[in-house]
């Protein structure tokens, strides 16, 4: 991500256990309810795109990249990385500019990340705003991991299988995550770079993925996401779910009908637990796709208009 004409500060941030956060603080600085975004893997990082909702003249975004991803320090460092602790992090930075409730969005692991902390944090948040929904629930893992997508996808289906031993066909992420946190460098990179192959094809409608080429790959964010995906995201099965009478605040929903990646069946079964929440459904897949970020940008520009 990169500074430009609406960018108030950008910096690193000390969080503890040698953790340094990337942090971008953009936008009006005078608007009323700041804006907070989570990025998506677990791994990911902020990108130029990510701003494509908002408008700077009229908010407050407060960007920021998760431990061990980006431009955070050190990259790729899988200890002291988990859910709680990025969900620290947040009020850390949310205090360290001196901001005490603010609206909490993300997409993917950002929906999670911003749901979790709306669950532990209430106070915290004047609304939830959250895109391509993932609850870190078992049936969700068993989907994407155990390739419920593959009636759409045969033939990515039939590549990934056929990267493991025969007698673990049947579950390669399996044996992928294991060797992914195992301890061989290579063994873990080449892994991580299946692993990180196989979801980035589901992302989009129009087939645009070309595989990584194993000299050109970084597995250092694949490798984050596979720790998380490995411990069910460190938060017990259904928990968001569970502690959904939590979420008091609005919340706003928006999910990618043809989305590959994250089933739609969570997004409405959330729909479902917070009575109060709204439901948008976009015509996209499960990637950044025009009609769901427009989407997102009405919803922003209702509540801090």
């Amino acid at each position: 991500m990169t500074e430009d004409q609406y960018t108030n500060e950008t910096f690193m941030f000390t969080v503890g256990h040698d953790h340094e956060l990337w942090v971008h603080d953009w936008g009006n600085k005078d608007a009323q309810t700041p804006i907070f975004f989570l990025h998506g893997g677990p791994g990911g990082q902020c990108k130029d795109r990510h701003k494509f909702p908002f408008n700077p003249k009229t908010q407050r975004v407060i960007f920021h990249d998760q431990r061990g991803s980006g431009q955070s320090l050190p990259v790729g460092e899988l200890q002291h990385n988990t859910t709680q602790e990025l969900t620290s992090d947040i009020t850390r930075v949310a205090d360290r500019l001196g901001i005490k409730k603010f609206i909490i969005t993300g997409a993917p692991w950002g929906s999670t990340l911003a749901l979790y902390y709306a669950v532990i944090n209430p106070e915290r948040v004047s609304a939830v705003v959250v895109g391509g929904i993932w609850l870190a629930t078992k049936a969700e893992n068993a989907y994407m991991n155990g390739g419920g997508w593959r009636t759409h996808f045969p033939d990515i289906w039939k590549w990934y299988t056929s990267t493991v031993p025969a007698e673990h066909q049947s579950d390669p992420s399996a044996y992928h995550f294991t060797q992914a946190l195992g301890n061989d460098p290579s063994k873990a990179a080449e892994s991580a770079r299946i692993f990180g192959d196989m979801e980035a094809s589901l992302i989009s409608l129009d087939d645009r993925h070309v595989p990584t080429p194993a000299e050109d790959y970084d597995p250092a964010g694949s490798l984050i996401e596979i720790q998380y995906m490995a411990e069910g995201c460190f938060m017990p099965d259904r928990y968001i779910l569970d502690n959904a009478d939590k979420l008091t605040m609005p919340v706003h929903i928006v999910q990618g009908r043809y989305d590959f990646v994250c089933p739609p069946s969570a997004a409405y079964e959330l729909h479902r637990a917070v009575p109060h929440s709204t439901l948008s459904w976009a015509t996209s897949g499960h990637a950044s796709e025009h009609e769901t970020t427009t989407a997102l940008g009405l919803i922003y520009r209702q509540l801090t208009r």
